[in-house]
């Protein structure tokens, strides 16, 4: 485990939150872990993994449908993790659905979009800087409906130009569906001010919150949005498990995504009645044990307090910039003057996939290739980047190791 630097006396508790993640205390290579690849998936503390192991040796059951009282320690704890959820974004309970992740919730409202809303000669409004998840949906629909896709362009710096995204802005658009946080750049959009301004024209608005939830205040009432998606892995949860959010007037609107057990209120061989949402989008067994590790998860984080976490992460990040720059050669992607949790960059004319298995054989876990952003790095005219991902846990030791692992890495492939 990575040791604290004079640095990190500016929040003393990291320790402490460190020695809550048990496989921070593992060595890869021979070398203590430095996980910085926390974009793709965030490590879990102990709270979570105890309160799914509970679930399975203590009270294991379906839920909603039993009268026995493991169905109803079950059905208590896993509609307690969607009252949790609702309050951590500032939503009602039956407002939040539950989902597989934030590619399934994007999923959802676009086949409903699909089924109830879109026609012909529609628009949909998206931004470079996406992610495949919140692409190929859209395509998927546009190219069925004979709709079409606009993209919010992308600046040098890699934020978005809020003139172009005004400009798209007609009566023809249906939907505008824009990432909080870049998953590539870090980049911090303007998110307010773009449901504002669709909103001043009708324009529902669905924000891909997956690389926003972990590092910023989500109070989804304030914002106004429409729509909301964000997974727990993301969130120091499990895998396989997500919300969906929506303003409850959309949820009734939008047709079911699946059908089966448990979002029926009546079946016949006639006619099917559905359950109130958020039932209605939760077809067949959920994932009840996931959906009570998020649960602990948002628990976790509360306890912690996410504008503390803000705060730390901006002084991490702004230490890591800072430290990187003094690497000779580096060429950072996304310089974004609001940017959190991610930190993109090329050195030289190496490539990152090289960097990144060089920096593996020094305990140093980052991400390289496009991200599934690959518009965006074509956008930049680059293979890909290498990725340091940034969480709560980590140190200013951790960026200390990046650093010196990144100059030898570029030695090594001179």
């Amino acid at each position: 485990m990575g040791t604290a630097t004079a640095q990190d006396i500016l929040w003393p508790e990291v320790e402490l939150i460190r020695n809550e993640f048990p496989i921070l205390q593992q060595t890869v290579n021979g070398r203590p872990l430095v996980y910085l690849d926390n974009g793709a998936t965030t490590q879990k503390p102990v709270s979570v993994i105890r309160s799914m192991q509970e679930y399975y040796t203590q009270y294991n059951s379906n839920v909603h449908r039993g009268v026995h009282t493991l169905s109803q320690q079950a059905t208590s704890a896993y509609e307690a993790a969607r009252h949790a959820v609702a309050a951590f974004i500032g939503a009602h309970h039956h407002e939040v659905v539950f989902t597989k992740g934030t590619t399934d919730a994007i999923n959802l409202v676009a086949n409903g979009f699909r089924k109830a809303i879109l026609k012909e000669g529609d628009e949909i409004i998206i931004s470079g800087m996406e992610h495949h998840s919140n692409i190929v949906p859209w395509q998927l629909i546009c190219e069925e409906k004979g709709a079409k896709l606009k993209v919010v362009p992308v600046t040098d710096k890699g934020e978005l130009d809020m003139d172009a995204f005004r400009s798209l802005l007609n009566g023809r658009v249906k939907l505008v569906s824009i990432t909080w946080v870049s998953n590539t750049m870090g980049t911090v959009n303007p998110v307010k001010e773009i449901i504002s301004l669709a909103h001043e024209q009708g324009i529902p608005v669905l924000l891909d919150a997956a690389q926003a939830a972990a590092h910023i205040p989500i109070k989804v009432h304030e914002l106004d949005v429409d729509f909301l998606a964000l997974s727990g892995h993301k969130l120091f949860g499990p895998t396989g498990i997500g919300i969906l959010y929506g303003k409850e007037s959309w949820l009734e609107k939008l047709p079911p995504y699946q059908g089966g057990g448990d979002m029926i209120k009546q079946v016949t061989f006639d006619k099917t009645t559905y359950a109130d949402v958020p039932l209605k989008f939760e077809a067949g067994t959920p994932a009840i044990c996931e959906a009570i590790g998020l649960g602990a998860a948002v628990a976790w984080v509360n306890k912690i307090g996410i504008h503390k976490i803000q705060a730390y992460e901006h002084q991490l990040t702004e230490y890591a910039v800072a430290a990187l720059k003094q690497v000779e050669g580096i060429r950072f992607i996304g310089e974004a003057r609001h940017r959190s949790g991610a930190i993109s960059f090329l050195v030289g004319d190496t490539h990152p996939s090289d960097v990144g298995v060089l920096l593996d054989q020094q305990g140093i876990a980052v991400r390289t290739g496009h991200h599934c952003t690959q518009p965006l790095c074509d956008r930049f005219g680059i293979p890909g980047t290498v990725r340091a991902s940034l969480a709560v846990y980590n140190i200013t030791a951790d960026i200390d190791k990046l650093v010196e692992g990144v100059r030898k890495a570029v030695t090594l492939l001179g």
